[in-house]
């Protein structure tokens, strides 16, 4: 930052018009300089849409003084960060501390010294540029980190350093089907704004339920609840699937939006969820590190947004054990997974569990058959209905 910037606003207060005078030239070759001759008019000027960067401030003026100013200044949560430096007359030790106290920056003693006023102020400006600098960058690193790894460096729970620990995880793995299609077919700023705002929605969805979102690979989202902020396996599990279940409700309201927009292409996603150990940490090099998860729970839970059809969520055995009884789920066919001996069961989430969820129901997967059935959910207008459907089933199969 230049030390003679015209961007930054002085706001030079005194009640002796020929002190204002003197401040005023000293500063006006260098910065944009406001001038108030009492502490009213210099708060209606600090509080107003264009509020100085700095202000120099007499201490003995009528009606509110310098002390008053410097204390309303401090205050307000929208002007507590203007540097106040205070220009007096008054000398002594007790009048120097209580200026500090009530929080100004800096105290200069009348008679004035040009270079020094100039000095101070420069000095000031650059330390206030700096400061907001440094305090805009943890914003911008948040961006680029989940909010929870960024607390935990920032609180100082977790070192920047290559290191990894085991633990139980459930880990979530979804899809666009066919995106690459649709990158074919879409114009590269319809595509761009389609997928950013999906991806926006995700990851306000992730967030709400508390998961860490590890990664986006291209249309794809991997994201983990149980590092480094666990409520429990079971609960970390049932967080899990709430959030792919409000994840397949956001998408039906995306589509609305981007109808109303003119984006006529659909798409439908596909997701997988896993429960198991893990290995969680910062992978990499000493100058660039990935915080991620590592381990078969990560191929399984690709493995089963694969294997699910359009609009699915298909779970490991491992979550239906631990969400099974707040869920409705489906057992489907089993599949078998690369670095898996046996085939692995999942399971079809199809919403949140009733009160009675498990008491009554029935359901079932296999190949040529599904069902899922809660005698307490049927509309009894529609029983008879659904008896005769069954035993037309029934027939067909004898």
């Amino acid at each position: 930052m230049p030390v003679d910037d015209k961007r930054f606003r002085v706001l030079v207060v005194d009640d002796t018009p020929e002190n204002v005078d003197v401040l005023a030239g000293i500063l006006t070759d260098h910065f944009r300089v406001s001038v108030a001759l009492n502490g009213e008019k210099a708060l209606k000027i600090v509080q107003s849409d264009t509020p100085p960067d700095l202000v120099l401030l007499d201490v003995m003026m009528p009606g509110m003084d310098g002390y008053e100013v410097c204390r309303r200044i401090r205050e307000a949560p929208e002007t507590r960060d203007i540097p106040v430096i205070f220009v007096t007359a008054r000398a002594e030790i007790e009048d120097e501390t209580k200026g500090f106290e009530l929080g100004a920056v800096d105290y200069i003693t009348k008679p004035i010294s040009p270079p020094v006023v100039l000095a101070r102020v420069k000095t000031h400006l650059l330390l206030k540029e700096s400061r907001s600098r440094l305090e805009e960058l943890p914003r911008k690193l948040a961006r680029y980190l989940p909010p929870q790894v960024y607390r935990s460096i920032f609180e100082g729970t977790q070192d920047a350093r290559i290191g990894s620990s085991r633990k139980k995880l459930t880990v979530f793995m979804s899809d666009i089907v066919g995106f690459s299609g649709l990158t074919d077919r879409m114009e590269a700023e319809d595509l761009t704004s389609l997928l950013n705002s999906y991806l926006n929605r995700m990851t306000g969805i992730v967030l709400a339920h508390g998961g860490t979102l590890d990664k986006y690979i291209g249309d794809a989202i991997l994201v983990f609840f149980g590092d480094p902020d666990s409520r429990g396996v079971a609960e970390d599990a049932a967080a899990c699937v709430a959030m792919a279940l409000d994840m397949r409700s956001a998408i039906d309201e995306l589509h609305a939006e981007w109808g109303r927009k003119g984006v006529c292409d659909r798409f439908e996603t596909r997701m997988g969820i896993t429960s198991g150990y893990c290995t969680v940490g910062n992978f990499g090099s000493e100058d660039r590190m990935d915080y991620t998860i590592i381990g078969s729970q990560v191929n399984l839970a690709n493995r089963l947004q694969t294997a699910a059809v359009p609009g699915e969520i298909l779970v490991g055995p491992e979550t239906f054990a631990l969400v099974g009884d707040r869920f409705q789920c489906i057992r489907k066919e089993p599949i078998h997974v690369k670095g898996f001996d046996d085939a692995v069961q999942p399971y079809q989430v199809v919403g949140a569990s009733s009160a009675r969820a498990g008491v009554d129901r029935v359901e079932d997967s296999r190949k040529g058959f599904t069902l899922a059935l809660d005698p307490d959910a049927v509309d009894p207008e529609e029983r008879r209905a659904v008896i005769e459907l069954l035993r037309a089933a029934i027939s067909r199969l004898r």
